[in-house]
């Protein structure tokens, strides 16, 4: 009997997954037995610091590349960059949740941990190249999230949230475990590269072909779900409206990005031959998904559900850049979560800024007048709207340039025309906040609130967001030297 081999394991490699997965946990330790009710903020300061090494980390990485667990996990310069824009979204998400939690009374040192945890299980879904690791990935962060979602318990906004989050999570759960099972009954394996090499084969189309079909169908059913593209999308609004603000911001961002980082390298590695099958699917996706996400935009009154029905349109221009499958197309993916993340994470910050101890201000009216009360707040406020809209001098009038000008040299130049004009809808939703902050009276008396962390969070969101709609070289740069391996 032959003994059992054990693959060789890199650790270096998953240098900045460890060190968050670690920290999270002995955080859990130190916020338990060492750091008293009432100074939670510590153990926040802690995550900060977690994911600032993390990150660090990943420097001397970005040379490296290559794969471990027999190839299952890789480390190349797209899963690099995803993992540091991950890191930066839990970073700035914890930010926010310093002073959100402590105003409405929920401030509970567990948050933290959480949030690593969560974004451990994005890091894996961008360096997984083997569908049982990402399924490992998507669980890892859907299950944190159930919890974060409901967090504001025993507010009944918070637990429906949850409750509706986790039913259909695991509905979607389902669809993507009975594909995995599919494709694998199609081609003998789960390894992205193994599955591509797998219908290479002459006997394939004749023997597996449904089986594939099929089994891709519902991974993708599973990815629109997380990803909020529609018609998959009908929880965002409301599991976003019933989550604590911060939480419904590092959704809005990371979970997005994570699920389309996954899809991205299964298009282009494990289905690359099915190439003629998915595009048009996909293309029916996106232009329903920006054209639904927009006009639901158009009709809220409510600015945290008008932001959760904006993700979605978003979420269509993203998958713009998924669906080229060329070098260009991955460029314009990581440029657009670049700037969506800034952008995304600094309007929910000003969200938080307005509500008041215990209470919700998002209607539209609680903007009204806010030049008159907090004119810096009221400007960052205008930076972060021009920029969803895609206004120059923006990071988002960069990235909808990158996306749109990938789509059309990629054959796409009908759903870049559907980008164009969405675009246009959704800058009356977005330009109607201005109006308010600038044009009107005060409807009733709000005093935005901002601790330091909801400070340092505007400002560093604000400064980059017009850094790179200014300066874009260096963002582009890192991009274009963060193409995806198709290997390992």
């Amino acid at each position: 009997m032959e003994p059992i081999q054990i693959p060789p394991v890199d650790l270096k490699l998953l240098a900045p997954l460890l060190i968050v997965v670690g920290w999270a946990t002995a955080l859990l330790l130190i916020d338990t037995f060492l750091i008293p009710a009432g100074q939670k903020k510590i153990t926040g300061y802690l995550a900060l610091a977690g994911m600032l090494v993390a990150a660090l980390a990943g420097i001397p990485l970005w040379n490296v590349g290559g794969s471990t667990f027999s190839g299952m996990i890789v480390l190349d310069p797209f899963s690099l960059t995803m993992t540091w824009i991950f890191l930066l979204t839990g970073a700035l998400s914890v930010a926010m949740a310093l002073d959100y939690l402590p105003r409405h009374g929920i401030e509970q040192g567990e948050f933290y941990p959480l949030m690593m945890f969560a974004v451990a299980g994005m890091i894996v879904m961008a360096q997984g190249t083997d569908m049982i690791v990402l399924f490992l990935g998507v669980e890892a962060l859907s299950i944190t999230l159930y919890i974060l979602t409901g967090f504001a318990y025993p507010r009944q906004a918070s637990e429906e949230a949850a409750m509706k989050y986790l039913v259909l999570g695991a509905f979607a759960a389902g669809f993507f475990v009975y594909g995995i099972a599919l494709i694998y009954g199609a081609t003998g394996t789960t390894s992205l590269a193994g599955i591509a090499a797998a219908m290479s084969q002459p006997a394939f189309l004749a023997e597996g072909r449904t089986l594939m079909l099929a089994g891709s169908g519902m991974v993708l059913i599973a990815f629109s779900f997380k990803a909020a593209l529609a018609p998959f999308h009908m929880w965002t609004p409301d599991v976003y409206e019933g989550s604590p603000t911060p939480v419904a911001a590092f959704m809005s961002v990371g979970t997005k990005g994570a699920a389309l980082a996954a899809l991205l390298r299964i298009l282009t590695l494990a289905l690359a031959p099915m190439h003629a099958f998915w595009l048009p699917v996909l293309v029916a996706l996106a232009a329903v998904t920006m054209v639904v996400g927009n006009l639901g935009a158009f009709a809220q009154t409510n600015v945290k559900r008008m932001l959760a029905y904006s993700s979605v349109g978003h979420a269509g221009y993203i998958l713009m850049g998924i669906m080229v499958a060329s070098e260009r197309g991955t460029q314009a993916f990581l440029f657009y979560m670049v700037s969506y993340a800034l952008t995304n994470l600094g309007a929910f910050a000003v969200l938080i800024a307005l509500e008041q101890r215990g209470e919700a201000a998002w209607s539209l009216d609680d903007f009204s007048g806010l030049y008159q009360r907090r004119p810096w707040l009221a400007i960052a406020m205008t930076v972060f709207m021009f920029s969803l809209a895609g206004v120059p001098p923006t990071a988002g009038f960069i990235a909808k340039f990158y996306v749109f000008t990938a789509a059309y040299e990629g054959g796409l130049g009908g759903l870049a025309l559907v980008g164009v004009i969405t675009s246009a809808i959704a800058a009356f939703f977005y330009l109607r906040v201005v109006l308010r902050m600038f044009m009107q009276e005060p409807v009733r008396d709000l005093r935005p609130e901002l601790g330091d962390g909801l400070t340092v969070d505007i400002i560093v969101a604000g400064v980059l967001t017009l850094l790179i709609g200014l300066l874009p070289t260096p963002v582009v740069v890192l991009v274009e030297r963060s193409l995806v391996v198709l290997g390992g």
